[in-house]
């Protein structure tokens, strides 16, 4: 990679860029620049214009108007192959894996002309740890955590040597290690003269990171500053042209109804790669924000899974609802006796892209919500329901009708929690509730999240940003291993217990260790 040296035309300017969707007008005359070596960041709150501005980058999508300069010269990708030809690098949120097919075979069907497998194998194991993002290059794709999988999509794109990487929500999967890693890859790579273009929501890493940030709202470039002289919340206000609600706080509370126990769980890995759960306790009161924090691929998923009852387990009282046996039951039976559930991943799993908003409320919600009573479908009551859901949840979607895969990534995610909310269940379980949303919806899902605990929900809160756990849990866990910790009052834990119990890099293993009041705890 060349280095910059801070002469010479911009890496990519943009100017007047407009993309319209029938009525609707995603990018509206978007101007801007990022020079060779600048980590440039593109804020917005969730359908301010940024995936569909940065695809037309990468030539997913074709500007009905606008120009683009690269180092100076006009180019109109018409496809990613020419954008990568040029050196444009993207890591979507979304991952575009083949889960049946290994790292390395994913890998080489993004490369234009990729090397035969032993070699590439070779390659990926070298950039991978090169830049801390370990990665085994024969493991099959369905085998690896979210916080895995994200590493494939960004090794892809460093063994293209990019000269101008975008990077979508990068860390909304990674714990703060992890992201502390990155972070010196990417600053790395902008010493060498690459340049970044950053998308996230995490107002606080764009001050850690970016040199420069330009600020859309509603298609629309609304401003620009430097981070290093704003604060979070002024950077949050900027995008979402308004003052930042702050969360209604909870008071003390007292020993209530225990809603959700879970006793001596114990699942075995789903396959090699997998991870077993091992004795797993825990009970989750009345009103009570349950908080599990952890590294990616260490028991998260499958313990969502097995609450959920996506697996059943035995024996049936490992998982009890106000005292009765579920652990033998199936989803919908849980789902009877008012367990709702949003696992991690929102597309596929949590949600049908090639759906309408109105069919994907029938997934979760026909039976509790009464939307196909006697097993006949009620379209309308689908359609009311959805619309209940956007409108509740500010979700931004050209109606019920517009097909899921049609959000954006925070949107979407948006819809997922407001359609098992709405719900009133008696047990909610959440992995990542706020995963790819902006600081404004943020705020509404914690606030929403606290609503239903003091309406008596038994909120249980799986997710791998600390700040979130911190912030609105009662009490607090961390899974490592399969196994889970003691769980400790929210109030009296530092990030650095926290970051002791997750314990290191993922795989390790584990030791005993006793914490402070000499209670045994399960650390890498």
């Amino acid at each position: 990679m060349d280095r910059n040296t801070g002469a010479g035309p911009a890496r990519i300017e943009l100017r007047g860029i407009t993309k319209r969707f029938a009525s609707l007008v995603a990018n509206d005359g978007v101007s801007f620049s990022v020079q060779p070596g600048e980590i440039h960041a593109l804020l917005g709150e969730n359908g301010a214009g940024k995936s569909t501005l940065v695809k037309s980058i990468y030539g997913l999508l074709q500007p009905d108007s606008g120009e683009m300069l690269w180092n100076g010269r006009p180019v109109r990708p018409t496809n990613p192959q020419e954008a990568r030809r040029l050196g444009i690098g993207m890591v979507f949120q979304h991952f575009s894996l083949f889960e049946a097919l290994t790292v390395a075979e994913n890998i080489a069907l993004g490369l234009e002309n990729p090397p035969e497998r032993r070699v590439l194998a070779k390659k990926i194991r070298e950039v991978s740890e090169a830049y801390g993002l370990p990665l085994d290059p024969h493991r099959e794709v369905h085998s690896l955590s979210v916080g895995e999988r994200q590493r494939v999509e960004i090794v892809r794109c460093l063994l293209q040597d990019p000269k101008l990487l975008i990077m979508d929500e990068p860390t909304s999967v990674l714990t703060p290690q992890e992201v502390d890693r990155l972070f010196e890859t990417l600053r790395r790579l902008a010493a060498e003269g690459c340049s970044i273009l950053y998308i996230s929501h995490k107002l606080h890493e764009i001050k850690a990171l970016c040199g420069a940030a330009t600020i859309m709202r509603g298609g629309k470039v609304v401003g620009t500053c430097d981070p290093a002289v704003e604060t979070a919340r002024s950077m949050a206000q900027m995008m979402i042209g308004a003052e930042l609600r702050t969360l209604s706080r909870r008071g003390e509370r007292g020993a209530a109804e225990a809603k959700l126990t879970v006793e001596g769980l114990s699942v075995p890995a789903d396959g090699p790669f997998g991870t077993a759960l091992r004795e797993i306790s825990f009970t989750v009161g009345a009103g009570e924000i349950f908080g599990i924090a952890g590294i990616a691929g260490n028991g998260q998923t499958e313990l969502s899974q097995a609450l959920a009852g996506e697996h059943r387990s035995r024996p049936s009282t490992a998982i009890r609802i106000s005292g009765q046996p579920v652990g033998h039951l199936n989803a919908e039976r849980r789902r009877g006796l008012g367990l709702c559930s949003v696992p991690e991943e929102r597309n596929g799993h949590a949600a049908v892209a090639e759906m309408s908003l109105a069919a994907n409320t029938l997934l979760s919600a026909r039976n509790r919500m009464k939307l196909a009573p006697g097993g006949l479908i009620r379209a309308g009551l689908a359609r009311d329901y959805a619309a209940k859901v956007i409108h509740d949840f500010g979700v931004k979607a050209r109606g019920t009708e517009a097909l899921a895969g049609s959000l954006s990534g925070g949107n979407l995610q948006k819809y997922v929690v407001g359609r098992e909310m709405l719900q009133t269940p008696e047990v909610f379980i959440v992995s990542q509730p706020t995963w790819g949303v902006d600081a404004g919806a943020a705020t509404a899902i914690h606030q929403a999240l606290m609503t239903l605990a003091q309406n008596g929900t038994a909120v249980v809160v799986i997710s791998q940003d600390l700040d979130e756990l911190l912030q609105i849990t009662d009490r607090l866990a961390v899974i490592n291993l399969g196994r889970l910790s003691e769980a400790r009052p929210t109030a009296g834990i530092s990030v650095a217990e926290i970051g002791l119990l997750m314990g290191g890099l993922h795989g390790a293993e584990p030791a005993a260790a006793e914490d402070e009041k000499g209670h045994a705890v399960h650390v890498a």
